[in-house]
């Protein structure tokens, strides 16, 4: 199954369509690290994880684990570790998965840049909660919370997220 997300905002499944948000600077054919944009192309759906002192297990058939507060992901391109999970303190650049703000309290791992990771082409690229405040993200694609949960319901390992170019808007 394809979730497919319109470059104006649109997740669509299975015939329902969800606003979603992207990044700040809208969706991009070629991603570099810090840019904002969310990278158009066809990510598969890694991995769930959760915050368990806030979110119950998600049901879903993609593998699934409980989050740590030093649980990281290194954002730093000059680190062997670039675009991988980590544990932290770590000794390069990282994003902190266990967040005070909720967004990460369900985060799908996209497949992006990551086979293997390019130096400086992006990482950290997921699919989170959005911002109760409809912000925009630093270039993953997030959802409510409810809706979020309702999509990892009907998503299996092999199923991927497409983010559409700027000329297939829908």
């Amino acid at each position: 199954m394809e979730l497919t997300v319109s470059p104006l905002g649109w997740l669509e499944m299975k015939g329902r369509r969800l606003a979603c948000r992207l990044g700040r600077s809208g969706v991009c054919e070629d991603k570099s690290e810090g840019d904002g944009a969310t990278p158009v192309g066809n990510w598969p759906l890694r991995a769930v994880f959760y915050r368990p002192d806030r979110v119950s297990r998600p049901m879903t058939a993609l593998p699934v684990r409980p989050l740590t507060p030093d649980d990281g992901w290194c954002d730093d391109p000059a680190h062997p570790d670039y675009n991988r999970p980590v544990r932290l303190p770590h000794p390069a650049s990282c994003e902190k998965m266990w967040r005070d703000d909720g967004l990460y309290d369900v985060v799908v791992v996209l497949g992006h840049n990551d086979s293997p990771p390019v130096p400086g082409k992006g990482s950290a690229i997921f699919l989170h909660v959005a911002h109760p405040e409809g912000k925009p993200t630093q270039g993953c694609v997030a959802l409510p919370l409810p809706d979020l949960l309702t999509v990892l319901e009907d998503c299996h390992p092999g199923d991927s997220l497409v983010v559409l170019p700027v000329s297939e808007q829908g």
